[in-house]
């Protein structure tokens, strides 16, 4: 039986204890109580949330975990010193050491993250980074494994996190039907954007959002502003400066951004030929798509598929 303990903290948010329920569900799929799971905190006894729902804990004591995940906050907060003190002795005596969130800030300030590859909530990530430039952040991951050391994104994301953990301990059917009952994909791969295109895009009309559904819908087609003026019911002329008023945009522009959204998760989850993936995304081209990946990501499509793969089975 494996050890999981959640660190919290007064304020800690709540969201955070969502990954609990792969552990949960992990047990009930495989029959057997294979994770057990305590809650800690520095003094023990009952613990606010952020939101004022108490939960309670056990002080620290042994801090030899099979794996510590250390919660987030809805905003930056840092370790006290007995916090820090256990973070550290975990980080030696646990198999695995994760942070949710902005749990990370809490992990660098412990000096357990120092040369390590890390994420955190996009929006904090620069924050993180200046406090800490030992680190080696990479702001738009999902989650992050280096060696025994787990983070991951925003809140969400923690319960990919703990999906990949436990497909690392029972394998790719048990964290896929535990998926399954969540009713969440099997899970995002640790390589994904923490960025959506359409969300980024965030037009303000309905033809402008109805465009954008069909061109993502449709990316095998050549998807020129006519096409995606008549999906919007407008000239194309009409069209094209409705489009770049309410999305700072080119259609064009918009477009390519969502063949390497959808291209990138292909390469990310799959096993199709590069040639396939160009050409399922609209980029006609493997030669074409590869200049896409370096303008946008700085990397071929290739070494996308490589990291993701290295983090699956890390």
């Amino acid at each position: 039986m494996q050890r999981i303990g959640f660190l919290v903290y007064p304020g800690f948010q709540i969201m955070s204890l969502a990954a609990v329920s792969a552990f949960e569900f992990a047990n009930i799929q495989l029959g057997e109580q294979a994770y057990e799971i305590r809650y800690v905190s520095e003094t023990g006894g009952p613990v606010p949330s952020s939101l004022s729902m108490i939960i309670h804990t056990e002080a620290f004591s042994d801090p030899a975990f099979d794996t510590l995940i250390v919660s987030g906050a809805p905003d930056i907060r840092l370790p006290t010193a007995g916090e820090a003190a256990f973070i550290r002795e975990a980080a030696d005596a646990s198999r695995r050491l994760a942070s949710i969130c902005t749990a990370a800030f809490l992990l660098a300030d412990a000096g357990v993250l120092d040369g390590r590859r890390v994420t955190t909530h996009w929006h904090l990530a620069r924050e993180l980074k200046s406090r800490y430039p030992a680190i080696k952040l990479d702001e738009d991951r999902i989650f992050i494994v280096d060696g025994s050391i787990w983070t991951s994104a925003g809140m969400t994301a923690g319960l990919d996190l703990a999906l990949a953990m436990v497909e690392n301990d029972h394998g790719a059917d048990v964290a896929r039907a535990v998926a399954r009952k969540l009713v969440v994909y099997h899970r995002r791969a640790g390589g994904q954007s923490q960025f959506s295109t359409l969300l980024d895009l965030e037009p303000k009309s309905d033809r402008i959002q109805k465009a954008l559904t069909y061109a993502r819908s449709n990316l095998t087609s050549a998807l020129s502003v006519e096409e995606l003026a008549d999906a919007a019911h407008l000239s194309p002329r009409q069209f094209s400066r409705t489009f770049r008023s309410e999305t700072g945009q080119s259609p064009a522009k918009a477009v390519e951004n969502l063949r390497l959204e959808a291209a990138r998760l292909m390469m990310e989850q799959g096993r199709h030929p590069i040639d396939v993936v160009a050409r399922e995304t609209g980029f006609a081209d493997r030669e074409r798509m590869r200049r896409a990946f370096l303008r946008a990501f700085g990397q071929p499509p290739a070494v996308i598929r490589r990291n993701a793969q290295s983090e699956l089975v890390a």
